[in-house]
């Protein structure tokens, strides 16, 4: 057989003939396609193969593939490097980039962690100050509570003095005020009102925040502190004004409150300590009321046996003062050694201080007759009565019945006849009871 190849021609002979291959070619490949009417014949020395048409296009498809994914393989073996360098750069920097938000996202939560912890801190020093403030508060209220407890004669302020008044229980003696309630409740009910607790002002959404919450409970606090100031100089000023005037009255009448004053019969020397030197305003007067209190307490004991008081209830109604008139009898002139005073008959009389009865019984002109000895020289006389309710030897208090207004002894009529005397000397006795109408009025 021949090295040449022939040209592809159709197996019927139909269609135009090839040029003839090189010489070069032909020694190269000595094998034949031809192709009929049936397909393709493969001649390859003197062999013939005959291909159908979809495999012979298998064939070449599958060779293309493979020439494709040949050239393919090689291109990806020859960048598969530099691929996976990029590729690990890549990742590489994106983990960096991750590692770097994390960083920066943990360290904003510990910003935010430091910044609530400060916060809370800050929280808890201010409500704990507000706290011992309050307790502060408190105890000035517990303080000036104890104060106004043992004051009986001290009232509110005056913007509120026809309110108290109402509360008010006069003495059956002298429409003296003996007792009054004690003021400033409210300020006392606004102290104990704790602030709320940081968990519920959290949760609270009022728009103002804790801060907002705490600045409110420190005004209310203020207002409390404000109103006890106001109080506490009230308090001294008046308690200093009213030991004052009692000393005056004393004086005038020429009483020693030491010398009228019985002394306790003992105990244990506790002294009172007077406040530091750091002191604040509010101790300092706290001290000088309680210092007043003290005076005014040693006053008001005296005054309980001083003769203030007045013999009979209502108005007095004096028909004869004390001193030179006529005698009703006998038409000339002479000592009055009391005051009478009207009133009808079996009216009760009381007496106008404390003391001890020395006379319970009839005397001479004076009819039935009463006499209290107060002590240190002081003694009052309660004449032309119709009943005596007491005897000899009987302790007496303030405003306690002695008897009934009548018109025994000299008398003309009923009333009663009062006297008030010093070391048995009569004096008069609207010195005392003007000095009971000014202490009455404090």
């Amino acid at each position: 057989m021949s090295h040449s190849i022939a040209s592809f021609q159709p197996s019927a002979g139909h269609g135009p003939r090839r040029a003839p291959v090189h010489p070069h070619a032909a020694a190269a490949v000595s094998r034949k396609i031809q192709r009929t009417h049936e397909g393709y014949v493969l001649v390859h020395r003197g062999h013939q193969v005959r291909i159908g048409p979809v495999v012979f296009w298998i064939v070449v498809g599958t060779l293309v593939i493979m020439a494709l994914w040949s050239i393919a393989t090689g291109t990806y073996f020859a960048f598969h490097d530099d691929v996976l360098t990029r590729l690990i750069a890549r990742q590489a920097e994106m983990q960096t980039a991750y590692e770097d938000r994390i960083a920066e996202l943990r360290a904003q939560v510990d910003r935010i962690t430091s910044r609530q912890l400060l916060d809370q801190e800050q929280f808890e020093q201010k409500l704990n100050a507000l706290l011992q403030r309050q307790t502060m508060l408190e105890s000035r209220t517990n303080a000036l509570g104890n104060t106004l407890m043992t004051t009986g004669s001290l009232h509110r302020p005056r913007d509120s003095e026809a309110e108290t008044t109402k509360s008010a229980r006069p003495s059956p003696i002298s429409d003296t005020v003996i007792f009054r309630a004690p003021p400033d409740r409210e300020a006392r009910l606004i102290s104990r009102e704790a602030p709320p607790r940081p968990a519920r002002l959290a949760a609270r959404g009022d728009g103002k925040g804790l801060d907002g919450l705490l600045q409110r409970v420190s005004r209310a606090l203020d207002e409390v502190e404000r109103k006890q100031t106001l109080l506490v100089t009230d308090l001294e000023q008046r308690f200093d004004s009213k030991a004052r005037r009692m000393r005056s009255v004393l004086d005038e009448l020429g009483v020693d409150p030491k010398s009228q004053v019985k002394r306790a019969i003992g105990g244990p020397f506790v002294p009172i300590k007077p406040p530091r030197a750091d002191a604040g305003t509010f101790e300092r007067q706290l001290y000088r009321i309680n210092l007043a209190q003290a005076q005014i307490d040693t006053y008001t004991r005296a005054l309980a046996t001083v003769p203030i008081r007045k013999p009979v209830e209502g108005a007095v109604d004096m028909s004869s003062p004390f001193g030179v008139r006529t005698d009703p009898f006998l038409g000339r002139p002479a000592m009055h050694t009391g005051i009478d005073l009207r009133g009808d008959y079996g009216e009760p009389v009381r007496a106008t201080a404390e003391g001890r009865v020395t006379v319970a019984g009839w005397d001479g002109g004076y009819g039935n007759m009463v006499e209290i000895d107060h002590g240190n020289g002081l003694a009052t006389r309660y004449g032309h009565l119709s009943e005596i309710d007491v005897k000899v030897g009987q302790r007496i208090r303030i405003g306690q019945v002695i008897g009934k207004i009548g018109s025994t002894g000299r008398s003309t009529g009923p009333h009663l006849h009062y006297e008030t005397r010093v070391r048995d000397e009569p004096v008069d006795p609207q010195k005392y009871l003007r000095a009971g109408i000014r202490l009455g009025a404090m």
